[in-house]
């Protein structure tokens, strides 16, 4: 009997152990550094997303920046797992510009990451502006990517 006992507090702790571990695992830091290992040079200072201001402050879902290959919201909660953008969007960089540059559709120009970080972020930035009649979204480079 104590034998029993003493294995369900054992299996009891181990358990509490694993969620723990699960759940710290999966947390969302207030602020995340939009840094990524693709690039092997970033040409502009790294933008600091913050995340924690975003979801509480201005009520932004999960779904408004994660999304499936179609576009569509995920409905995702707090400590879901999910993939980063390079793994849909896996071209580094912005698209290739000038007179020279090969005309792409639109689905052509998401693969590359910065155009689909750049569309995701400034479209919901200039909605927001739009809706509250407010200015204080950026959709500029420099209000973003700080000086390097």
């Amino acid at each position: 009997m104590k034998k029993m006992l003493l294995i369900g507090v054992v299996t009891g702790i181990m358990c509490l152990f694993v969620s723990v571990g699960i759940y710290a695992g999966t947390t969302v830091p207030d602020v995340i550094k939009m840094e990524n290992k693709a690039y092997t040079e970033h040409t502009k200072g790294i933008v600091e997303f913050s995340h924690k201001k975003h979801a509480e402050d201005y009520k932004a879902a999960c779904g408004d920046c994660h999304h499936d290959k179609d576009g569509k919201p995920l409905a995702l909660k707090a400590g879901d797992n999910v993939q980063g953008c390079i793994e849909c969007h896996k071209t580094p960089g912005e698209k290739p510009k000038g007179k020279d540059a090969p005309k792409l559709t639109d689905k052509e120009e998401l693969q590359y990451h910065a155009e689909a970080m750049h569309q995701n972020c400034q479209g919901c930035h200039k909605e927001f502006k739009k809706k509250n009649k407010a200015s204080d979204a950026p959709t500029t480079c420099v209000k973003c990517h700080p000086k390097k």
